[in-house]
């Protein structure tokens, strides 16, 4: 973390608890240095299917090094180098890719892979498969697109009672990765009051970093009058922790960039924490602190929390090495 200067004056005090852990999560950086080491490997330009991450920084920087942000590989010449971001594609993408002669580097989050191989598993079992997630969320559209099956997506216990199949039917569950088991836990116990012979994934499989980052802000929430989460508007997971703060009964904003902060959320404001989903570097953390810092003396404190150190090896076309996750701080 960057030093926050001293503010002199008559600023009155904020307290800011940091929650531990926040931002990187191991597959988010795994993504983004499979693009920088292809980049190193091969030069500009590589071409990157979606954000390779959701959060307009770390895109920007990579803009910067040569990365090139496409949705449609239609716009990608023949024969290029084709990165496939964080949240994996579906399998006509990776034909296309192929068609066309791109040399391909696929940096889909581990734990996405895993939740691919657990569909295309309990489809080859004769199961009716039910996707626990957001049906617009580029991880659910891959993930449906990697399985040889209609695939059923729920996003509620509404959508489960809902469901047009009979009681005997043989499901599976497997769940969008940003979601955690709090998410999912009524959604899940509807599936299988509705369909006695159901499977799915033990707790473990769901993704570690989203259920950190939302118990930290769970154990802070008690103890401020104002939560601050650094994210992308279109980040799944920084959302998500904007709703259990407000669950919690404390006021929250999402904060994509330090201009988004309106000192007007500190009016009565005493003690403030700080989180960041798992695709907001630290250095946008930094810089909302430099904000804050122009309105009060801050007075900071590190919360301990999950230690995390969980490591994913590269995609080897850029080298197996490992790669860790930096620990937030």
């Amino acid at each position: 973390m960057a030093p926050i200067e001293a503010v002199e004056g008559a600023k009155p005090l904020l307290r800011v608890l940091l929650a531990n852990p926040r931002g990187f999560c191991a597959g988010v950086e795994r993504a983004i240095e499979t693009v920088e080491r292809a980049l190193a490997t091969h030069g500009a330009p590589v071409y990157v299917r979606h954000e390779i991450v959701h959060n307009a920084r770390v895109c920007d920087e990579l803009r910067a090094k040569g990365a090139i942000f496409v949705e449609d590989l239609s716009e990608v010449p023949e024969s290029s180098v084709v990165i496939f971001s964080a949240h994996g594609v579906p399998r006509r993408v990776e034909e296309e890719a192929e068609a066309a002669g791109h040399a391909v580097i696929d940096a889909t989050c581990p734990l996405v892979a895993r939740v691919h191989l657990g569909a295309r598993r309990y489809v080859a079992e004769g199961r009716q498969v039910i996707l626990i997630g957001h049906r617009e969320h580029v991880e659910v559209q891959g993930t449906l697109g990697q399985v040889d099956a209609d695939m059923i997506v729920v996003g509620s216990v509404d959508e489960v009672e809902a469901l047009d199949l009979p009681p005997s039917t043989p499901v599976a569950y497997v769940t969008q990765t940003t979601l955690s088991v709090g998410d999912t836990q009524g959604i899940i116990e509807a599936i299988r009051a509705r369909f006695p012979d159901t499977m799915g994934p033990e707790t473990r499989d769901i993704c570690y970093a989203t259920q950190n980052r939302q118990q930290a802000v769970r154990e802070i929430a008690g103890e401020v009058d104002l939560f601050l989460i650094i994210g992308a508007r279109n980040s799944s997971n920084s959302n998500r922790l904007v709703e259990i703060a407000t669950a919690e009964g404390v006021a929250a904003h999402l904060v994509p960039d330090a201009g988004s902060f309106e000192p007007a959320w500190l009016e009565g404001v005493h003690a403030v924490g700080i989180s960041a989903g798992a695709s907001a570097p630290e250095s946008i953390v930094d810089d909302v602190l430099k904000r804050l810092a122009e309105h009060r003396n801050l007075a900071l404190e590190q919360r301990e929390g999950m230690r995390e150190n969980i490591t994913f090896k590269l995609p080897r076309e850029v080298d197996g090495r490992v790669t860790r996750r930096r620990l937030a701080g």
